[in-house]
């Protein structure tokens, strides 16, 4: 009988820490999901080809884009938003995809081309056996000539997103910019001044493209087409918010349950196990970065 119980309980114990290994590596529960608040769209109705469009096909209602030597793809919103959210169930192709991009992102490069803001969700490709990057981004009224300052942040999220769709957005409002992983918030980007916050209309985007110069590590890995098309997958579109035409009393969604914006207790410890367990780079504490030139890294 005493062996018994000993056993029980060793067995008991080892159960136990098991258990915690396994919430070790997942986040808590953020409380609050905003993506249950907005209504999923049509994809032809919220959305045109934006390039490539030999390669993107419609098929139960999700999106396949791929790239080949011969061209990328993406997409974009028909409206220009002043904020909102904006998100997408994405699945990313497993194996070799160094150099390769998919992204969903906001942008108004088309309507102020080398002064542009963007607001990135870039996943960078990778090598047999290495898992993603996801990289969030913010750019400032930058241009294509070298000078843009980009503001990543990157995350080795807690889950294989070449397994299943995901779903990952992006909510502006004209106080802050959260980013979020299935309605978990992994990045806040307050506006501390106007200065160092995106404020003109942006519109939505989707893409996959080559960016073998620089996506995966720095560029030492190219994009191989001997393993080509590569492919991503995209359903469930959400993009809600304030359009540039809306009056101004149209009131900015928030990520939390307060009207106000921010984030709850809750919300705020989930993104802090991301930070604390996922981040791999965060520009603020690059010492080798010029931070006269991303002043929100010290106000």
């Amino acid at each position: 009988m005493g062996n018994s119980l000993i056993s029980l309980l060793s067995i008991f114990h080892l159960l136990v820490l098991w258990g915690s290994s396994v919430n070790a590596y997942w986040p808590p529960s953020p409380g609050y999901w905003p993506s249950s608040k907005v209504s999923s769209l049509n994809f032809y109705k919220g959305f045109r080809n934006l390039w490539g469009p030999q390669h993107q096909r419609m098929d139960q209602n999700a999106l396949t884009i791929w790239l080949d030597r011969t061209s990328g793809s993406g997409f974009k919103s028909v409206k220009p938003f002043r904020s909102g959210y904006f998100g997408a169930n994405i699945k990313l192709q497993p194996g070799y995809t160094a150099g390769v991009i998919t992204s969903l992102y906001l942008s108004n490069n088309e309507a102020h081309p080398g002064f542009h803001d963007e607001v990135d969700i870039e996943f960078l490709g990778t090598t047999f056996g290495k898992p993603y990057t996801l990289q969030t981004n913010v750019y400032i009224r930058g241009s294509g000539d070298g000078k843009i300052i980009g503001r990543e942040m990157k995350f080795r999220l807690w889950f294989d997103p070449t397994k299943d769709f995901h779903h990952y957005a992006i909510l502006w409002s004209p106080r802050e910019i959260i980013f979020l992983v299935d309605d978990i918030p992994i990045r806040r980007y307050p506006k501390k001044s106007a200065a160092t916050f995106p404020l003109r209309p942006m519109w939505l985007y989707g893409s996959i493209w080559d960016a073998s110069s620089w996506a995966t590590e720095d560029g030492k890995y190219k994009a191989d087409y001997k393993y080509q098309p590569f492919t991503a997958k995209y359903t469930n579109f959400k993009a809600l918010g304030c359009t540039a035409y809306s009056s101004a009393r149209c009131y900015p969604l928030s990520a939390s349950p307060y009207r106000s914006g921010g984030l709850t207790r809750q919300q705020r410890q989930a993104m802090r196990w991301v930070q604390t367990h996922s981040m791999v780079y965060n520009y603020c504490k690059d010492y080798k970065r010029d931070h006269s030139l991303t002043p929100e890294c010290w106000r």
